[in-house]
């Protein structure tokens, strides 16, 4: 069985219009293998939230990945700090320069949080040690959609090593619906929330009109530094 038998219907692989915190109480307990999401960065008690709602939603031994802000990744994993910290992974961002501080930038972060002790269930690369090795990485930001959106290669290389073909994802910010269409690309089942109805719709055309399959490098076939 994949679904938990108390999940409802209209949660499973749509995108639902409402508020998460009123939506996700309806989510089962354990009910989660991966929750992989992208805030909205200085709305420091989302990220309070999210771990209090992930420690009751996920599996034991799962994890959760959370796009943050560079200057707040310490108060965000604080945050979240009912969870166990892991890692902060970087993702190189194409055609675009953030400043912090008169520092530009261009990778950005996601905390890595488990609820016990999640490991992804293969070696994987953290994407911005990566391109500065040289990878040939493809660049797809597709900004388009959303202006905050990440390269869909990337959120799919971490999304396919922490989750497995039969487990389920949960996308409570889900904004451009770039985790829901790599979940359709990869064949796995997942749940997303958006509060706002126009972003919600858009996401969900966005989503019908993508086609699986999407191929995923794996890391034996990215290119390691001599």
């Amino acid at each position: 069985m994949i679904w938990h038998p108390d999940m409802p219907d209209s949660y499973k692989n749509q995108i639902v219009t409402g508020d998460a915190r009123i939506l996700s109480k309806r989510i089962p307990d354990e009910s989660i293998d991966l929750i992989f999401t992208d805030p909205v960065y200085d709305r420091i008690e989302d990220y309070e939230w999210l771990a209090e709602v992930a420690i009751r939603i996920l599996k034991n031994d799962s994890s959760a990945l959370v796009a943050c802000s560079i200057p707040l990744i310490a108060k965000s994993a604080q945050a979240m700090g009912v969870m166990n910290f892991k890692w902060v992974l970087g993702g190189f961002m194409p055609g675009r320069r953030n400043l912090y501080y008169r520092i530009m930038s261009k990778w950005f972060p996601f905390l890595w949080m488990t609820k016990g002790n999640g490991q992804p269930r293969r070696v994987v690369f953290d994407m911005s040690s990566v391109r500065v090795w040289g990878s040939k990485l493809p660049d797809a930001a597709n900004s388009h959609f959303h202006a905050w959106q990440k390269p869909i290669d990337w959120l799919a290389l971490y999304l396919d090593a922490f989750c497995s073909e039969d487990g389920i994802i949960f996308d409570p910010f889900t904004g451009g619906a770039s985790i829901p269409a790599v979940c359709k690309m990869l064949g796995r089942n997942y749940i997303a929330f958006e509060i706002d109805p126009e972003v919600a719709e858009l996401a969900r055309e966005r989503v019908r009109n993508t086609q699986p399959p999407l191929f995923v490098m794996k890391p034996e076939q990215l290119e390691l530094p001599k």
